[in-house]
């Protein structure tokens, strides 16, 4: 059986020209390999709408994997996140010039959600590959969690595996910027994601490593 991947990205925000999340989901559009398929599509970065959205991709394709994808300017790896807390609080605005802040996602939900991928033994399996990527104990509070969350949500009790990455800038991005953020090449955080891929169709129990923080 045919295993559908559906792998998301955001559109650019910010006022930025451009979305890593976005150029490395897309870069991936079409691919196939053993055992499974790979569904491409960009959500607005917009709360509420980018939920809506990818209601309709769950109903429209019924995927068995979902991963979604986002951009976290000023991380230096590849960021498999492990939890999406039910709020938004926004530092900037979204796309729609929305800004909410202290607001539930669902007043009716759980606080949190854990991913349903295998987050470990995708971090070790890039690492293995000479790849920057670890794991993340938050998402934030922006529109990269609201997705997290909505697709966690939308997904509870059924046998979907979920979960959210976050990717660095590329290097065109920091370079404009001040301060010298980190950043990562494309062909790298490419290189990410069909690694998180695999490993999420291959694997059913995730591994043990360590990969807690202290703050």
């Amino acid at each position: 059986m045919t295993k559908t991947v559906l792998l998301t990205g955001f559109e650019p925000f910010n006022q930025a020209s451009i979305n890593p999340a976005w150029e490395a989901v897309r870069a991936l559009e079409g691919w196939c390999g053993p055992g499974f398929r790979v569904e491409v599509r960009q959500l607005p970065c917009v709360f509420d709408q980018a939920n809506a959205d990818l209601a309709a991709m769950l109903d429209a394709l019924y995927p068995d994997i979902v991963i979604a994808v986002g951009q976290a300017g000023g991380r230096a790896e590849i960021s498999v996140e492990r939890v999406a807390i039910n709020v938004d609080d926004a530092s900037i605005l979204d796309n729609a010039g929305r800004q909410p802040v202290d607001r539930p996602i669902d007043p009716n939900g759980p606080a949190a959600y854990f991913s349903t991928l295998p987050i470990k033994a995708m971090v070790a399996a890039m690492r293995e590959r000479g790849l920057t990527a670890g794991v993340s104990q938050s998402a934030g509070t922006f529109v990269c969690n609201h997705v997290f969350y909505g697709v966690m949500h939308a997904t509870a009790g059924k046998p979907v595996k979920a979960g959210f990455i976050h990717v660095p800038y590329l290097p065109e991005q920091a370079a404009g910027l001040p301060d010298n953020p980190p950043s990562m090449a494309l062909e790298d955080i490419v290189a990410g994601l069909r690694i998180a891929v695999e490993t999420a169709v291959t694997v059913e129990r995730d591994v043990a490593h360590v990969g807690g923080a202290t703050h």
